[in-house]
């Protein structure tokens, strides 16, 4: 007999694998519809699904948010189904080589820092922001960036009366350490300034192509990550952002900036980027760098290769006009069914 969860979900092939056990995609045999299915070993040492489901219910209904469908145990297992999603930021930026625009990264960024901001809203902290992290949509939300893994969310405030978490040291590194602020290596308490800092990290990585305190070699985690803590410190703001726009230096200037219970200006760093983004010249079309690499790939074996030069050339002009025609300009990002899904997204559409 094939394998069910929830007595309605088929448990087909495996999507990958983490700390937390595994994800396979699954389908729901009443409606067919496909979905991501979470196990986790209920033996397992720190168990963290039923922690995340909880989470996600607060999260509900926000944008870029997955829907979960069901949580349960089955046999061995917790069992999280969810949405399926798309790939991840770490899958597109190796699809791209490893590199991606400046133009992708500021269309990127725009939204990372409204899911970021959502999080906060709801009394939240993510603490283990990073590429991997962040998935696309599929089909009409194509262009939506989700955020996933609330494993290691932490709650920074009371919900009711807004109290603050108090502030702390000696704590140990949660999170990723390629993407951890400068705080969190020097054991501070996270608060909302280190998602944010996490954030810059991560954009930093897509327009560099790899970090100054990547590849360190050490003999144990520990000393790992005392090395990267060691030259992440050494590094200055204006050495990681040598010969990129000065906005990415600001943003980083003002995270590190902030006070341990300071709620950062997300506004401001929108406003950062998207003052930048129209300096530039730039459409907000939603023609990623990997839109533009899938689509010539689709052609490779369709067109006659004495067509490809003048392919390669329109490409980008097919796909702006192609995406501004399926789509309306929306007012708000909550009310979009379509592939426009940003705020105030006409100060694009004037350009």
């Amino acid at each position: 007999m094939e394998p069910r969860v929830g007595n309605k979900y088929r448990l087909g092939r495996k999507l990958g694998s983490g700390s937390f056990g595994e994800i396979y995609l699954g389908t729901n045999v009443q409606t067919n519809e496909e979905v991501a299915i979470k196990l986790e070993n209920v033996k397992t040492k720190h168990p963290q699904l039923l922690y995340e489901s909880k989470l996600y219910r607060v999260l509900q209904g926000g944008t870029g948010i997955s829907n979960v469908k069901w949580f349960g145990v089955e046999g061995d297992y917790n069992v999280l189904v969810m949405d399926v999603l798309g790939p991840s930021l770490e899958d597109l930026f190796s699809f791209c080589n490893r590199k991606l625009s400046l133009k992708t990264v500021l269309m990127l960024a725009d939204q990372m820092i409204n899911r970021v901001e959502f999080i906060h809203s709801k009394s939240f902290l993510h603490r283990d922001i990073k590429p991997d992290n962040f998935l696309m949509g599929l089909g009409k939300r194509a262009n939506q960036v989700y955020m996933i893994d609330f494993g290691l969310a932490k709650k920074y405030r009371d919900t009711s009366t807004h109290q603050h978490i108090p502030y702390r040291e000696n704590k140990n590194l949660t999170g990723t350490a390629r993407y951890a602020s400068v705080s969190t290596h020097l054991g501070i308490e996270q608060s909302r300034r280190d998602d944010m800092e996490s954030l810059g990290y991560v954009l930093m990585y897509f327009l560099r192509g790899s970090l100054p305190w990547q590849g360190l070699k050490a003999g144990t985690k520990k000393q790992k990550y005392e090395k990267i803590s060691e030259r992440k410190i050494a590094t200055s703001i204006e050495a990681l952002c040598r010969g990129y726009p000065s906005e990415f230096q600001s943003f980083f200037h003002y995270c590190r900036s902030l006070r341990f219970e300071d709620s950062p200006d997300y506004q401001y760093l929108k406003r950062l980027f998207r003052d930048l983004f129209i300096r530039e010249g730039f459409q907000f079309d939603y023609v990623f760098d990997w839109t533009i690499l899938k689509y010539q790939q689709s052609q490779m074996t369709s067109v006659p290769p004495r067509a490809m030069p003048l392919l390669q050339d329109k490409a980008r002009g097919w796909l702006q006009l192609h995406v501004i025609i399926d789509c309306q300009p929306p007012k708000r990002e909550e009310e979009v069914d379509g592939q426009m899904i940003l705020h105030d997204v006409r100060f694009h559409l004037q350009e």
